[in-house]
């Protein structure tokens, strides 16, 4: 056993009902004094409660899915206007995102309080959208210095996008099996991952106001997170990345359509990573535990319903061979991968 494991440095807090009072502790361990919100226009009401009685300058809302360039140079414009020390980023995925386009030019440290399963806080992993192009990248300064989680915040994302949000997580797990620097330590998280999402999505779904499935969706996308972030990015966010720079399609509802696919074209080749996935899952196979969970949540089903018009597969998969990262455990060729982006978009069974 051979191998090279990077841990990044993050302080984390994990406690239901307890955001406000971590992120003050938080906020004061830093030294900060001028802090800058960033939070999404229906993520308002949340920031505040969290936010209350800290040193907040601003409060910025101009947050879009993908983050355009030039949303994050008004951002990094607003934090240079307003001299902000920290940024304190309360939403999802595209929050935490806006956050990190202005740590990654101005080194502002980052605490991040997620309200969604999007797994961004956990990374040093970096993405911005110009031209139709979704550009990613990996810098340390992008990292949030802490997380503070809380699984009551989650209460206000309905139960359909939670669901599919969850699905982001158990892409990050997937992926994290068999990416490029994949190791026997995120692994290992991984597969962890997937059992707490199995197990925590169903119950979001069934009872959207119960804790107990919020608790372990929440923990398991941060695994998944961690994982990810340490192996690197896989085939299938590559292609996803093509996907929403291209035609703007929403995060969480692409990945969940994707997965399915991506999950069915590598097993074959990848035995062990197969064995173990089917036994997070608690099924015979990986594709049938994730068929069987996907049919349980109700998903998307396919990129057509999204929104991405047919003529755009070829010039996705295109992109998608162009992008793939080296040593996926299928071969990726264009044919290959133009069949695949055709079945997402069809919405087939990947049974």
């Amino acid at each position: 056993m051979r191998f090279v494991h990077d841990t990044l440095p993050q302080r984390v807090r994990f406690a239901t009902g307890a955001a406000r009072e971590g992120l003050a502790a938080e906020i004061d361990a830093l030294g900060a004094r001028r802090v800058m919100v960033v939070a999404g226009a229906g993520e308002w009401d949340l920031a505040d409660r969290v936010t209350a009685g800290l040193p907040v300058v601003h409060h910025h809302d101009d947050v879009v899915m993908h983050v355009p360039v030039e949303v994050a140079e008004r951002a990094r414009a607003a934090a240079a206007a307003w001299d902000a020390d920290i940024l304190v980023s309360v939403g999802g995925g595209s929050t935490t995102g806006l956050a990190k386009a202005v740590a990654l030019s101005t080194g502002l440290p980052i605490i991040a309080v997620p309200t969604t399963y999007a797994g961004s806080e956990a990374t040093a992993v970096w993405g911005l959208t110009e031209d139709s192009v979704k550009t990613t990248g990996t810098d340390a300064r992008v990292l949030p210095r802490a997380i503070v989680y809380d699984a009551a915040l989650t209460l206000s994302l309905p139960a359909g996008l939670s669901v599919a949000s969850g699905l982001n997580a158990l892409a990050h797990c997937v992926d994290s099996m068999w990416a490029p620097r994949t190791d026997p330590i995120n692994q290992a998280l991984a597969v962890e991952g997937v059992r707490a999402l199995q197990a925590g999505l169903p119950l979001v779904g069934k009872d959207p106001g119960a804790l107990e499935g919020r608790e372990q969706a929440l923990y398991g996308a941060y695994l998944s997170a961690v994982a990810f972030a340490s192996a690197g990015s896989g085939l299938h966010h590559k292609m996803c990345h093509v996907l929403g720079g291209m035609f703007n399609l929403p995060h969480a509802q692409t990945h969940a359509v994707v997965l399915p696919h991506v999950l069915a074209f590598n097993v074959p080749f990848a035995e062990e990573a197969e064995r173990r996935l089917a036994a997070a899952f608690g099924s015979r196979t990986a594709v049938e535990g994730l068929a069987w969970l996907r049919d349980e949540l109700g998903v998307p089903r396919s990129l057509h319903d999204l929104g991405m018009p047919q003529e755009g597969v070829g010039a996705v998969a295109e992109a998608v061979v162009a992008a793939a990262p080296a040593g996926n455990p299928a071969p990726v060729t264009l044919e290959a991968i133009t069949e695949l982006v055709r079945n997402a978009w069809e919405g087939a069974d990947p049974r």
